[in-house]
């Protein structure tokens, strides 16, 4: 039988569910029982054990009885049961790869999911407020941002989950302050300073170095601060000095205080909705971090092309 057939029929439906529980496994777990799965996807018992064999016969799947201690996971294709989910493919969203740290997290990202054979593509977004709603609106599976983001998102009711951290500096090497005026080193009452609304990060940083000033908050995309800052259109903004040093930038920057954030800032964080908790544990499996940062150090010293 033609399998898209058999997914529009009512064990069809059945077949995409149970995919859908053993993507979040692996070899040696146990499965449910049929009981269990008839009460929880309100099907007959009959329906669960074809839904079960078709996986089967269909090399997506191989399990084994064992008695009382129940039946196990033995081997398992994981390219073959995604097929049988309603995921045709995982799409990540993150920022734009202007900086070569975030060019490394891309090409690491990409390079990592293309050895899992499964389709994955990413898409680029400025600031972790869009990324984060893009998230919730279920437009992309997965969102990099940076720890600080995320918690503060968490923090603020927000039903997502840190699935992945990826340690500090990776996001970005350090923010500080820029002037105008090359004489100036702290922000003062009646400067205009820059603020991108839409980063969150940027955000909670620029608003802690203002703390107690009389300041006006000019707000702009991040993209465009630097040009304001030269063209004295802003008195001062928060930077990401990754970016001084790769575009040359010839600006002086001083350290932010008031910045005790542990370095959430500096650290990416793969995010997710909490109700993806099947697909949060393959992403868990096939995604290795470690391999991730090999690729990103490698691009930054320049030893590999970034490929994303």
């Amino acid at each position: 039988m033609n399998k898209k057939l058999i997914l529009m029929q009512k064990s069809g439906i059945i077949v995409m569910k149970l995919a859908q529980e053993f993507i979040g496994m692996e070899i040696g777990d146990r499965i449910d029982t049929i009981a269990n799965y008839s009460e929880k996807f309100k099907t007959a018992r009959g329906t669960v054990q074809n839904a079960i064999k078709y996986l089967e016969d269909n090399k997506a799947i191989y399990l084994e009885a064992r008695g009382h201690l129940g039946t196990f996971i033995v081997d398992i294709d994981y390219k073959k049961l995604m097929h049988f989910t309603d995921i045709n493919s995982i799409v990540g969203v993150m920022p734009l790869p202007y900086s070569k740290l975030y060019e490394g997290l891309a090409t690491g990202l990409y390079k990592t999911m293309l050895k899992s054979g499964i389709p994955f593509s990413l898409a680029y977004m400025r600031g972790a407020k869009s990324r984060i709603e893009a998230l919730k609106k279920n437009r992309y599976d997965f969102a990099i941002v940076s720890k600080l983001a995320a918690q503060k998102s968490i923090e603020e009711g927000l039903d997502i989950n840190i699935v992945i951290e990826f340690g500090e500096f990776t996001y970005v090497n350090e923010h500080a302050l820029i002037f105008y005026n090359p004489f100036k080193k702290d922000i003062e009452d009646g400067m205009k300073v820059g603020i991108d609304t839409t980063s969150i990060d940027h955000s909670i940083l620029t608003l802690r170095q203002c703390e107690g000033k009389n300041v006006q908050l000019i707000e702009l995309p991040y993209n465009q601060i630097i040009a304001k800052i030269i063209s004295g259109e802003i008195d001062a903004a928060v930077w990401n000095i990754d970016e001084i040093f790769e575009r040359k930038i010839n600006i002086k920057y001083y350290p932010l205080f008031n910045n005790n954030l542990n370095k959430m800032d500096t650290e990416a964080v793969l995010i997710m909705n909490n109700n993806k908790k099947e697909l949060e544990s393959f992403l868990k499996r096939v995604l290795s971090k470690e391999e991730v940062l090999d690729y990103q150090k490698r691009v930054v010293r320049g030893e590999i092309t970034p490929n994303y």
